[in-house]
């Protein structure tokens, strides 16, 4: 493909439906010199291709030879998208008016910023957060990941709290502006994740490397979520609990991780139990199947930890709350970004 200054890339999975409610207003509002708009197709099996064909010929389509999942999907998209900068878009995300010059000026002033992720508004509810990503991307003492406007499954009403462009831990895969060339550096994302959390272990790695990532509230979009699958969807919970102790043991200093794994077990173990109590048991069995899978894959996980060692420091950023959310959540009844913070 011939290069571009930006890359808008959607990767769909048999999304026919999604792609004709959103996409739509990001071919209305991505208009600009240079940005071009490319589908990179997951080897969908229902009409997604034909239908992009006849009814969208100004985007490209970029067609993989199987499912990929979302991290390795990717990851094959953008080996053979040239561009200077990615812009990483959920299907399920419908954009506003001038939403794409905020993010890439943010890594036109600076070149230490690798990312930059927009207000992630709920598509549903318009003046309320959404689950993925919402005001930017933090994690607590415990791993723990969080949102400003977001804490577990609590989310604020948009009342201007958070329109400041700052400095986060993480940004959104659902709407992601990445620099490609620090995308590849870093390996891009780690496809054995196959989804769930890739972006934030793709943030920790550009951190550890020196890099910034930073949330812009000057660009605004509306996610949908639950694209894919329900949040409490037993192979999602797999993916989020196996997820977030790989991206521990990969990332954390060492000393720092067998702190924070026994802990984890034990929280694990009460939230799998949770689980049960509302009757949702396939969930509990996945929370205990995501434990033994990530006890199986240690050697794999710890070769990983060791690569990334000899290019990077692993360490403990700066955003990382030097509480614990689970217990300012639940013991302290603290429901908001604000009041986690104190």
């Amino acid at each position: 493909m011939n290069s571009s200054r930006v890359a808008i890339v959607i990767l769909n999975w048999n999304g026919r439906k999604l792609l004709a409610q959103y996409l739509p207003s990001v071919i209305q509002y991505s208009g600009e010199a240079g940005v071009e708009v490319i589908i990179a197709d997951n080897h969908s099996d229902d009409d997604s291709v034909s239908f992009l064909r006849e009814n969208f010929p100004q985007v490209k389509i970029l067609q993989l030879d199987q499912n990929y999942g979302f991290a390795k999907g990717y990851n094959q998209a953008l080996k053979k998208i040239k561009a200077t900068y990615y812009v990483l878009l959920n299907s399920d995300v419908e954009v506003t008016s001038n939403w794409i010059n905020p993010l890439i000026q943010l890594m036109e002033q600076d070149e230490m910023v690798a990312a930059v992720q927009p207000k992630v508004l709920s598509w549903l509810q318009k003046d309320e957060f959404e689950y993925a990503g919402a005001a930017g991307g933090f994690i607590d003492k415990l791993g723990y990941p969080f949102c400003r406007g977001r804490i577990l499954n609590v989310l604020e009403k948009d009342k201007g709290q958070f329109d400041q462009v700052t400095d986060i831990f993480w940004a959104t895969g659902a709407c992601m502006a990445v620099r490609s060339e620090y995308f590849h550096e870093a390996g891009g994302f780690d496809s054995d994740f196959w989804a769930h959390m890739e972006e934030i272990d793709l943030c920790w790695r550009l951190k550890n490397r020196g890099y910034k990532i930073k949330f812009t509230p000057f660009s605004k979009v509306y996610h949908l979520g639950g694209g894919s699958l329900a949040y409490d969807n037993p192979k999602k919970l797999f993916l989020n609990f196996r997820n977030s102790l790989w991206l521990l043991y990969k990332n954390l200093p060492r000393r720092k991780f067998y702190k924070v794994i026994v802990l984890r077990m034990l929280l694990d173990g009460v939230a799998a139990f949770k689980l049960l109590s509302e009757g949702n048991a396939k969930g509990f069995m996945s929370v205990f199947r995501a434990h033994w899978a990530f006890y199986r894959s240690h050697r794999q996980i710890r070769r990983k930890r060791e690569a990334l060692k000899k290019r990077a420091t692993l360490i403990w950023p700066d955003e990382v709350l030097c509480k614990s959310v689970i217990w300012k959540f639940y013991i302290e009844g603290k429901k908001t970004f604000r009041e986690m913070m104190f």
